[in-house]
């Protein structure tokens, strides 16, 4: 892993409010109406749709972190057949899944799926499942593209 490198430099250096954006996107989606590890285990499986082993290393690092147990973490790829999740997380997981799965035969979210998640999430919790969803969106591109280290430290991930 030492010689691993970025394709990009920190973006810090060119855009310093980036800090100021994670911070207050983190601060809106850790605002207490959803357990952090719902917000992990969705930011993993986000990770793990795009294929960001960036994004998957550092959720499952921090789901760790947080305690969560190697069979929960390790499940989130099959978490549908998995006996780990509650029924809120599993449609949290859907819910990460349908936003980023493209569905040519009509909407991603259909009717359906959001009325499992609003009988689960009221509209705060609901509105902070997005943002968690967002939150990881917004970085995705920037792990595709710059592909910082994956398992380094915020601010020390970028070899450029």
């Amino acid at each position: 892993m030492e010689n691993l490198q970025s394709r990009l430099p920190d973006p810090a250096q060119f855009f310093p409010e980036l800090g100021t954006i994670a911070t207050a996107i983190t601060k809106a989606t850790h605002n207490g109406a959803i357990p952090r590890t719902t917000i992990g285990l969705v930011q993993l499986r986000a990770g793990q749709i795009v294929g960001s082993t960036y994004h998957t290393v550092r959720q499952t690092g921090l789901l760790r972190g947080a305690g969560e147990t190697e069979e929960r973490i390790t499940a989130v790829a099959s978490w549908r057949d998995a006996p780990y999740f509650t029924a809120a997380e599993r449609v949290a997981l859907e819910l990460v899944e349908a936003v980023l799965t493209a569905n040519p035969s009509g909407d991603r979210v259909p009717d359906e799926l959001y009325a499992r998640a609003a009988a689960l999430y009221d509209e705060k919790e609901l509105w902070t499942l997005t943002l968690a969803i967002s939150q990881i969106c917004f970085f995705v591109p920037v792990a595709l593209v710059a592909r910082p280290i994956p398992g380094r430290p915020l601010g020390k991930n970028y070899s450029k």
